[in-house]
């Protein structure tokens, strides 16, 4: 594992403490390196009414954008319960909005890598809308 994902790990680590899940009691946290090397994190944000929950994943794709970036070159994954947590399919579908063919997961517990895949491994036969049709 390189000093990067092992900085990533310890950064989404560390965010995993700003988790707001108290109603599953399920945290989850992500942090993306960009193409331009930067760093961002997000975690869980639940909401009584389920449906306004935000993933930790969407939380960090928000916190990239809202800084100017729009280019995820990794992205590292974890849970609180430590063991490994793949992105729902709403995050897939976002974590492929600003991805490229080399853009890989990271699906961590809180000291190592337990799977990495893909965007397209993720997320195959992803919605992709083509500007040219």
């Amino acid at each position: 594992m390189d000093s990067q994902t092992t900085k990533m790990i310890s950064n989404a680590y560390q965010a995993l403490a700003h988790s707001y899940s108290p109603y599953s009691k399920f945290s989850v946290a992500c942090c993306i390196c960009t193409d331009k090397d930067n760093l961002y994190t997000g975690v869980n944000v639940e909401n009584s009414s389920y449906g306004l929950a935000v993933c930790a994943e969407t939380s960090a794709i928000s916190a990239m954008v809202s800084a100017g970036e729009q280019r995820i070159k990794s992205m590292v994954v974890l849970a609180g319960t430590n063991s490994l947590c793949s992105p729902c399919g709403a995050c897939r579908q976002r974590i492929y909005e600003f991805s490229t063919p080399d853009t890989l997961i990271h699906l961590c517990n809180k000291d190592s890598i337990l799977r990495s895949l893909t965007i397209n491994e993720l997320l195959p036969l992803a919605f992709k809308f083509d500007f040219n049709s």
